[in-house]
């Protein structure tokens, strides 16, 4: 059975910091590239940060560059998300998702969420 797990969720200060994590299991974490969405009320969900199978490439969107770091680790079958300097605007649920590369590049899973509040 697939799962993604989301943990680290929370309500913290604007500029403060939170680590996300993702626990994987039921398939071959190694062979998918892992990915953090966020989806804010009344808005479509958006990537935040994405990183390669072997772990060696990242990629985030201009919003979030600089503030956030995506990692894994392949032997423990995790994933994690360190946001720092939060903004408002950060307030989203944020979802993990893993895309399978090579002859898995059909599959992808998602987890169930966890939400981010970043208010005074």
């Amino acid at each position: 059975q697939v799962q993604l797990v989301e943990s680290g969720g929370g309500l913290v200060q604007p500029g403060g910091s939170l680590r996300l994590s993702c626990a994987a299991s039921g398939f071959t974490f190694s062979n998918y590239a892992m990915s953090w969405y966020r989806q804010a009320p009344g808005k479509e969900r958006e990537l935040v940060a994405t990183i390669s199978a072997p772990g060696r490439n990242t990629n985030y969107p201009n919003s979030v560059k600089g503030r956030f770091t995506i990692s894994r680790d392949n032997a423990k079958n995790t994933v994690d998300l360190q946001m720092n300097n939060l903004k408002p605007e950060d307030t989203a649920v944020y979802y993990c998702y893993a895309q399978g590369t090579g002859i898995y590049f059909t599959r992808n899973y998602w987890g169930q969420g966890t939400q981010v509040t970043v208010s005074s």
